[in-house]
């Protein structure tokens, strides 16, 4: 299948994994884009220019075909390494960058530079024609059913994708609820270029994640999933478990006077012991109303094989019947 997605970045088929916290390592990067899609090293996870410049090369010893590295730009107190970040994706050789969190435009010039293309990570139609206008490639619209931060706008993608569509000029990729052939369809039939997809490759072989979230999410229905710090306008989708529960009894508690310390507990440093260790009760871990969607866990190759094999033939046979009729 052939979009402006494929053509800008040289890849099989328009199928992009998001960049997640300890998820997007060497091995789920190179396994999709194995598959004919586009991997995704999540650059905050390994912290320093260092470490994200041997998982870089990890990478490229696992595949010959393009990945991205997603860098997240987020408002804290101890900031990464940025300008370090992002020399070590420049001189890695990686042409393709996801961009997220806050706008990315200081980074751009260097990229542009170095002829790395990069996706922002947007949740509103207005966030998207600023990152058009900044001089980003392409977008990932992200509407209200994404798992991690889906904005404060509450617009899910049956409505931001076709208004998406008719603002923009430069290619997007729809991102939240997508699983599958249907997924991809209805992504392309609302105007936009590829999809986007985070929690349906955490259940994957090669997720480099511990059974117990794999288990999670294929266990957790569409209902399963909850809004976090909402009161703090940094609202989160994550999978609910005790310690999320207790974080939004807090968020009642304390009202109008909610402060981030109040439930750094069941936030901060979390993600570690889930992840790895597969304490599924640590804190809020991001995920998707899309587990209700994830009923297994294939490998990524049989998993995009299948969604195209599935989207050719809803083109193709059913809804070429209804043009016949």
């Amino acid at each position: 299948m052939k979009t402006r997605i494929t053509e800008m970045f040289g890849i099989e088929h328009p199928i992009i994994q998001g960049g997640m916290h300890y998820v997007g390592l060497a091995e789920m990067a190179a396994a999709v884009s194995n598959a004919g899609g586009l991997g995704i090293i999540t650059g905050l996870t390994q912290g320093t220019p260092e470490k994200l410049a041997n998982e870089i090369a990890r990478c490229l010893d696992m595949t010959d075909r393009p990945f991205g590295v997603n860098l997240t730009f987020l408002p804290t107190v101890n900031a990464p390494d940025y300008p370090g970040l992002v020399r070590a994706i420049i001189e890695g050789g990686v042409k393709i960058v996801e961009t997220a969190g806050n706008n990315p435009a200081q980074v751009l010039p260097f990229f542009k530079d170095a002829g790395v293309k990069v996706i922002h990570k947007c949740t509103s139609v207005r966030h998207s024609l600023k990152a058009q206008a900044i001089g980003c490639d392409a977008v990932s619209v992200d509407g209200f059913e994404c798992g991690g931060h889906p904005g404060e706008d509450d617009i899910p993608n049956m409505i931001l994708l076709p208004r998406a569509a008719d603002e923009l000029e430069i290619p997007f990729v729809a991102s939240g609820g997508m699983a599958d052939g249907r997924s991809l369809v209805a992504a392309l039939a609302m105007g936009a270029d590829g999809m986007n997809m985070g929690t349906r490759f955490i259940a994957t072989k090669e997720a480099p994640v511990h059974e117990n979230v794999k288990r999670a999410i294929i266990a957790a229905s569409e209902l399963d999933t909850r809004l976090v710090m909402r009161p703090l306008r940094n609202t989160e989708r994550v999978m609910t478990n005790p310690a999320v529960e207790e974080l939004l009894r807090i968020e009642r508690e304390k009202g109008d006077d909610l402060k981030f310390e109040d439930i750094i507990e069941q936030v901060a440093g979390v993600y570690p012991r889930i992840m790895t260790e597969g304490d599924m009760d640590a804190g809020a871990w991001s995920c998707g109303m899309v587990a209700g969607l994830i009923d297994d866990v294939p490998s990524c190759k049989e998993l995009i094989d299948r969604i195209m094999a599935q989207a050719d033939a809803i083109i193709t046979e059913r809804l070429a019947r209804f043009q016949a009729g």
